[in-house]
């Protein structure tokens, strides 16, 4: 219901003390009026100087009055609540991308000149059967290693982008935190169901858990928001429907790698929409959450080392 009932009806009523609400809109004045017959209030609608007007009977102008001020209240505060919050954001994104970087690259150096007389994707690399068997460590340590210069650049760029997006919703710290231990997840489930003889290498899997955690959050965002059922659920089909086109083609792509990460990148963004807002936004949590995610990948070669 559009219309004024403090300016210009007031103005009125000092002129036509009868009338209580105008407007251009027909429909308008309708839905006033309706209002008013709600609560036993008797109306009439008129032209006015091409506008709609809205009279009662005098002595009931203060009730209509204060009805259908009442009433335009509650549109108003119904209409605020439906409008979607500015989606909070928090630091550290670019600060958690450029370490991302920093790391794999270093990893693929190492293992390109086989530094130390290691063989870093053999000590690394995620061997189903050794997982099963108690190496746990190379659910992570895969993620830092890549087949090719191709494969580490792909890495860098998707995982740049999705990293700097999940990180402006949890925080740098946390977010690469949960990608890191959702990419183990991926991996652990990955070799759960797999072979024994199957290995796998490569951040994609951390890449895709990035882009889970960003689903999980357009579906639970921080700000309530009264959309249809549809609405909600669109950000899993667009999840999915870009899992399908970057991660399930390729002559050596690992897609269940792929799907199993998104899946656990899914569960760990779900639990990051739920922490308290003031964790989030705290850089001493973030860069507490960043050491320990530096101290696991870290700690994750050493018990890999021969």
């Amino acid at each position: 219901m559009i219309g004024d009932i403090s300016s210009h009806a007031m103005t009125e009523r000092r002129l036509e003390p009868e009338i209580v609400f105008r407007s251009p809109s027909h429909r308008d004045c309708m839905d006033a009026r309706l209002v008013l017959e709600s609560v036993g209030i008797s109306s009439e609608m008129v032209q006015q100087s091409g506008d709609w007007c809205l009279v009662v009977p005098e002595a009931q102008v203060g009730a209509a009055f204060a009805e259908l001020q009442s009433y335009r209240n509650d549109r108003l505060a119904e209409i605020k609540q439906s409008l979607p919050s500015k989606v909070i954001v928090f630091g550290g994104s670019i600060a958690g991308v450029i370490y991302y970087a920093i790391f794999i690259v270093s990893v693929a150096v190492l293992a390109d000149t086989s530094a130390y007389g290691i063989d870093w994707k053999a000590v690394g690399q995620m061997n189903a059967g050794d997982v099963m068997n108690g190496e746990w460590w190379r659910t992570i340590t895969a993620l830092t290693l890549h087949a090719d210069a191709g494969h580490l650049l792909s890495n860098l760029v998707f995982g740049g982008v999705f990293g700097v997006l999940a990180g402006r919703l949890l925080g740098g710290g946390l977010a690469w935190l949960a990608i890191v231990l959702a990419g183990a997840l991926g991996n652990l489930m990955n070799a759960v169901i797999r072979d024994a003889v199957h290995t796998s290498i490569g951040a994609s899997t951390a890449v895709f858990a990035a882009l889970g955690i960003l689903v999980a959050h357009a579906m639970h965002p921080r700000y309530k928001t009264s959309t249809k059922a549809l609405v909600r659920w669109s950000p899993l089909i667009g999840g999915v429907l870009l899992l399908s086109f970057m991660g399930l083609e390729g002559e050596r792509t690992d897609v269940l790698a792929h799907v199993t990460g998104f899946v656990a990148g899914t569960l760990f963004g779900w639990i990051g929409c739920r922490l308290p807002e003031a964790w989030l936004a705290s850089s001493s949590f973030q860069m507490v959450a960043g050491v320990i995610t530096g101290a696991i990948v870290i700690g994750a070669w050493v018990l890999g080392a021969p």
